[in-house]
């Protein structure tokens, strides 16, 4: 079992920034891609980024150039830094982890609001 425990969310305006780090404990030798989504009201949830656990980056095109992700296996965490937030990127944001075994693991997620 693994448990994942997110927080940074908040009360932004527009061109702000926030920095949002998930914390993972329990099997955390069998982790293995890292990522973020997240879910806006009346909307599907989507991929924001991902990161394997060699450290390659995989972004939506939505957040490219804004946002950037990173993982430090010896701590178990993995950081959005959001950059130039515009009022689209309000969502739920989670956190998620895949093992080495393929199963997929995620966090309750936290709250990102980008309003004036």
């Amino acid at each position: 079992q693994v448990q994942l425990v997110e927080s940074g969310g908040g009360l932004v305006q527009p061109g702000g920034s926030l920095r949002l780090s998930c914390a993972a404990s329990g099997s955390i030798f069998v982790l293995n891609t890292m990522g973020w989504y997240r879910q806006a009201p009346d909307k599907d949830r989507e991929l924001v980024a991902a990161i394997t656990r060699g450290g390659r980056p995989n972004y939506a095109d939505s957040v490219k150039g804004r946002f950037t992700i990173s993982r430090d296996n010896a701590k178990n965490t993995v950081t959005l830094q959001m950059n130039s937030l515009k009022p689209e990127d309000t969502a739920v944001y989670y956190c998620r982890t895949t093992t080495l075994s393929g199963v997929d693991y995620w966090g309750k997620g936290t709250l990102v609001t980008v309003s004036s």
